[in-house]
């Protein structure tokens, strides 16, 4: 009875975590919009002079390009690949580890 318990809530607990991993990548999608819509569109909605407006883009994609790669892919595919680093590493150990009280004992080669 305690196992299936125990199967139960460990199947609805590393599912919940592959959601969690599924919603950081959902919103990484997210920031590079925000990321973009900063940068870009303010510069554009403000509008003014033509040469300033293209002075802006044009500075302005650099700074976008080094954001982008600084925060979303290092960081965010950092964090989601030490995340499901860790959920292989909790689920392996769900399958295939028993306590059920027996001592290890080490293999001994006498020759």
């Amino acid at each position: 009875m305690i196992e299936t318990i125990e199967y139960a809530l460990g199947t609805v607990s590393n599912t919940a975590s592959y959601l969690r991993l599924w919603a950081l990548s959902l919103a990484h999608g997210q920031l590079s919009r925000v990321f973009l819509s900063m940068i870009f569109s303010n510069a554009i909605a403000e509008g003014g002079n033509v040469f300033v407006l293209t002075l802006r883009i044009i500075l302005g994609f650099p700074f976008f390009i080094m954001v982008t790669f600084g925060i979303i892919l290092m960081m965010d595919t950092m964090e989601c690949f030490l995340h499901s680093l860790r959920l292989h590493w909790v689920e392996f150990q769900n399958k295939f580890f028993k306590g059920d009280g027996v001592e290890f004992v080490p293999f001994k080669h006498i020759s």
